[in-house]
């Protein structure tokens, strides 16, 4: 069986720019970057306009974005297999990691398959109908867009994350709706205060979205009372769902310490995770943050956290 000093589970912001510092430290990484789990290149694979990366103030698309960050770690030598990684075995090094098609060990490890945002199945919501063209699962990495500036924007949640959605998309839409499916808010007191109290913001308690209609972005919401079955078709520009993010961490097996929600725990400021020589980056650890600036950085942490203890083990 091959054996690698560096393997790189994961594509996106995160698994990129780990291979790239990787690479030119002469790691000679392998990157699995997916294929039946999920779009190679990560979650911006889905998304029209980035227009808060920095060094592209005229904005880029997602897909353009993650090509050049392909482009640029095959160019310092990242061999890239398009395949899934089904399982890996962490038990003893040099760690096993078995593909769909390929097995390799490897002194070390980058985990960096990123989260999935949840998302209900409402017509008009999906993946060839609306998803990114006013429907999406991040106000802070697409609220300022223009298509949402001065409209009635929806957001589907009562938790913490929905308040925060909520409240930020107050700076451009003008009007927010939450849309709760309980007589109550999840969120903690004071999120929920802030939300409720703030003049452009009104709850839609005991409600749901039932529909997203448009024409080439979203142009209207049909929202359904869950006691009454009443259903109002409402004039939105946008919907945000703000019901979580999922980690992809199933093909782990529990091999890795997690966080209650399902998130890798790695060392405070650093990239470590419970298993010496794993290490995290990106979404798949960061329930923060959650942007493609923030994963790349973390990207960078964990190839210099990996080059460092593959010298500290005179593996190098």
């Amino acid at each position: 069986m091959e054996k690698r000093k560096l393997v790189i589970i994961g594509s996106g912001p995160a698994g990129f720019t780990a291979a790239i510092y990787a690479a030119r430290a002469n790691l000679k990484p392998l990157l699995y970057e997916g294929f039946f789990s999920g779009p190679a290149g990560g979650q911006l694979m889905t998304t029209t306009d980035v227009e808060n990366f920095p060094g592209f103030p005229e904005g880029i698309s997602g897909p353009d974005l993650m090509q050049a960050f392909r482009a640029q770690a095959v160019r310092f030598g990242t061999e890239i297999l398009t395949e899934d990684v089904k399982e890996v075995d962490f038990s003893t090094p040099p760690f096993t990691i078995i593909g769909s098609k390929t097995q390799v060990q490897a002194d070390s490890v980058i985990i960096a398959t990123g989260a999935t945002a949840k998302r209900l199945e409402i017509p008009g919501t999906g993946d060839g109908e609306f998803w990114q063209k006013g429907v999406t699962a991040c106000a802070v990495c697409d609220g300022a867009m223009p298509i949402f500036r001065d409209k009635e924007l929806y957001v589907v949640g009562g938790g913490d994350t929905a308040m925060e959605e909520a409240l930020f998309l107050t700076k451009y839409g003008s009007k927010v709706f939450l849309v709760h499916r309980r007589d109550e808010l999840r969120a903690s007191k004071i999120m929920a205060q802030r939300a409720i109290e703030h003049p452009k913001i009104e709850v839609l308690y005991d409600s749901v979205i039932s529909k997203v209609e448009g024409d080439n972005v979203v142009r209207c919401v049909t929202v359904q009372n869950v006691k009454t079955k009443q259903e109002q078709k409402r004039d939105a520009g946008g919907l945000f769902f703000a019901i979580g993010h999922q980690p992809n961490t199933g093909f782990l097996n529990g091999q890795l310490s997690t966080h209650d929600n399902g998130y890798l725990n790695v060392t405070p400021g650093g990239t470590q995770t419970s298993v010496e020589g794993v290490f995290g980056a990106g979404d798949v650890y960061d329930y923060v943050y959650r942007q493609a600036v923030s994963a790349a950085g973390s990207g960078c942490m964990a190839a210099l956290d990996a080059e460092r203890w593959l010298t500290l083990k005179g593996l190098l």
